[in-house]
């Protein structure tokens, strides 16, 4: 049986903690940044948990 390959857009943008869950950034901070309150800006700086949902599909990405 060959090796499992690992999406690497999804290693760029997934990392997986000690309980085998899975941390993400949230979106809108990439561009037009000075229309965005300090308060939005620092709240979409925080990192997340992906739901339990979105869990399945991110295993079979990263195997490994």
């Amino acid at each position: 049986m060959p090796k499992l390959k690992t999406r690497k857009a999804a290693a760029k943008r997934y990392k997986i903690t000690g309980n085998d869950n899975f941390l993400r950034r949230h979106a809108f901070k990439g561009h037009l940044l000075m229309k965005k309150s300090k308060k939005q800006k620092r709240k979409l700086s925080q990192v997340l948990c992906v739901t339990k949902g979105d869990t399945n599909a991110i295993k079979l990405m990263l195997p490994y």
